[in-house]
């Protein structure tokens, strides 16, 4: 299948897409029916204020993912995640049930109760969600199916919170309402029935009940990977920030652009198309792999985006009557508006799905459900502080567009924060901008570099852009080994020490910094790292490939790992080559957007890995393109 939308036809992925979009969209069908229901009739329930209803109905449904993530965790790595999601499905037929009964009988302690109920629901069927998608997909789906997925999530919010408002304004009892949830966690189950086995990582772990010591031990299985639990409190912030502008809809739409009901709908219904389309671009811009560059990028979007809403928020259009779309929507200043939720959403896509799939990827396999389960359990916590900090702002009266404002710049912080701690998110980006703002970068066979383990990776040296290319290019984080001369360059410098480059020098200019150097290529390979040199020594000065110094010998002695020739074409010529003599003199010396290829060869076994052989892989891996 090519493309990520071919996975919709695939037996692997298409069962669990359908299976977790028809929850979804139950979830916020019943969810949402009840509240305006509560809100509408409450009369007819209790005595109760529908504000305070409201806000309980929600506390309510997200409980259970504080009481119960750590325990559905265990059972997604204890049992089949296919059959846990089948029993998740009878679970939700039953709890439909539940609220028919609640309907017949106007009983809001039994409605609640069904509520919480659903809540756990989504809390079982969590983990495995997302731990569910590396048992199926390849590594280079992954971004994909997290992109549907994330797309298909937001998609069946948007159509059940509108469902589920229908339903309650114009059935004539609402028994209708659980009806309907019934029908669709009916279909649910039979869709799941589809989703291949996804054997248990871990059959023989003790479930323990314990929420509180679990999700500390949960958490703690996160922190063992850096990267991937700042990835998580990532992903938490997003929740955050997303559920903060989701919550202040209704109250915008009304106090700020003085619409109705219908305009929250289009807020709404504009956000998640957003949402949507970015998480469907990202597997285009990363190139069908975990492209982690695109975070920060997702993030100035956020950041950007967020303040021009500000800015863009129209003063004195609220009245003592709701204007009609139509009459709104011939106004200049609501399309900035638009725009800026949609881009909100698009950047929100970039920022969230190779969070996604990163945790996935790095997570491991026997820890990867309660990871996930760790991860519900801070996006909860991150959402309720959100809520109630939003609530503080406003109640001390704060406007809403300052506060979408305040949001965005605290978003600025966070990001910058977590790109202190974790250089790699940003040095992605830089890499991922750069080839992509310069030049069209073609790949050929990096399949050939390993998932995992140690190797070590030979290229050819053309330009001072050659290692973020291949940095840019590459699945996995590289070592470079690298003159120590090109450190005196500010931008590449900042790169290259913050991504582990090992500076190296001659024996006749500095011996010591050279066995350094040997040392510190030693210690990478043998933690299972990528290392990557430029065995000519130096960048060319006429284009053609010098000979292989014998350092590669050394480097195999000590460390015999598995060798992976490569080659970059099309750089000779760019301002970064020394084609004039010294580099970098005359900018756009080609233009933007040039064309250049970096090719890989199956890997070479160390035994066998000569100075001599692998030149002359490299030069017909370049051909005659220098």
């Amino acid at each position: 299948m090519s493309g990520q939308f071919g996975l919709l036809k695939s037996p692997r992925f298409a069962p669990f897409f359908g299976t977790q979009f028809l929850g979804a969209f139950n979830d916020n069908l019943f969810k949402n029916a009840l509240i305006v229901l509560l809100t509408f009739q409450t009369a007819q329930w209790t005595t109760l204020k529908p504000e305070l209803l409201a806000n309980l109905a929600a506390g309510i449904f997200i409980l259970p993912f504080f009481l119960f993530s750590a325990t559905a965790g265990q059972l997604a790595d204890k049992y089949d995640k296919a059959m846990l999601a089948r029993l998740v499905k009878v679970l939700e037929i039953f709890i439909m049930g539940i609220a028919a009964v609640g309907f017949a009988v106007k009983s809001l302690p039994v409605l609640m109760g069904a509520l919480f109920l659903l809540g756990l629901h989504s809390t079982l069927f969590g983990p495995v969600k997302y731990a569910i998608l590396p048992q199926h997909l390849h590594n280079d789906e992954l971004v994909g199916g997290n992109a549907l997925i994330e797309a298909g999530t937001f998609v069946a919010i948007l159509i059940g919170t509108l469902a589920g408002g229908l339903l309650a304004g114009s059935v004539e009892h609402p028994m209708w309402i659980a009806v309907g949830g019934l029908l669709v966690a009916v279909i649910g189950y039979l869709t799941s029935r589809g989703i291949p086995p996804a054997p248990a990582p871990v059959p023989e772990l003790k479930v323990s009940l314990n929420p509180i010591s679990e999700t500390w031990n949960n958490i703690n299985f996160a922190r063992q990977n850096r990267t991937v639990f700042l990835s998580i409190l990532g992903i938490s912030w997003f929740w955050l920030y997303g559920a903060l502008f989701l919550a202040q809809f209704p109250a915008y739409a009304k106090n700020v652009l003085g619409g109705g009901e219908s305009t929250v709908t289009l807020l709404l219904a504009t956000f998640t198309v957003g949402i949507g389309l970015g998480s469907l671009l990202c597997e285009r811009m990363s190139g069908k792999r975990v492209e982690i560059g695109l975070v920060p990028f997702g993030s100035i979007g956020l950041t950007l985006f967020g303040i021009d809403l500000f800015f863009a928020s129209p003063v004195g259009l609220a009245g003592t009557t709701p204007h009609e779309l139509l009459a709104l929507l011939s106004l200049p200043a609501i399309w900035r508006v638009l725009f800026d939720l949609v881009m909100l959403g698009v950047f929100g896509g970039f920022f969230i799905v190779p969070l996604y799939a990163l945790v996935q990827l790095r997570s491991s396999p026997e820890h990867r459900a309660r990871i996930i389960a760790a991860n519900n359990i801070l996006n909860a916590l991150f959402m309720v502080v959100g809520a109630l900090g939003a609530a503080s702002l406003l109640e001390a009266g704060l406007s809403i567009p300052l506060l979408f404002g305040i949001a965005a710049l605290a978003n600025a912080l966070v990001a910058v924060y977590i790109y202190t701690l974790v250089p790699e998110f940003l040095l992605r980006f830089i890499a991922w901008l750069m080839v992509r703002a310069i030049y069209r970068l073609r790949t050929e066979g990096l399949a050939h570099i390993p998932e995992e383990g140690a190797a070590l990776l030979v290229s050819n040296h053309v330009s001072f852009a050659d290692a973020v290319v291949i940095m840019g290019a590459s699945p996995r984080p590289i070592r470079f080994v690298m003159d120590y001369r090109i450190f005196k360059y500010p931008l590449l410098s900042y790169i290259f020490r913050h991504c582990g480059a090992i500076p190296i020098a001659s024996a006749k200019d500095d011996p010591a910094m050279m066995e350094r150097a040997f040392a510190e290529v030693g210690k990478a390979l043998e933690a299972g790292e990528l290392v990557a040199i430029f065995p000519e020594g130096g960048i060319t000065r006429d284009g053609e490939l010098q000979t292989f110094r014998p350092g590669i010998t050394r480097i195999l002695a000590a460390n015999p790992v598995p060798v992976v020739p490569m080659a970059l074409a099309g750089l000779w010529g760019s301002y970064f080559s020394r084609i004039d003599g010294d580099a970098m003199k005359t900018p756009f010396r080609r233009g933007l957007f040039s064309r250049i290829s970096l090719r890989a060869a199956p890997p070479v076994a160390a035994e066998v890995a000569t100075p001599e052989q692998l030149h002359d892989m490299v030069l017909a891996l370049r051909g005659a393109e220098k």
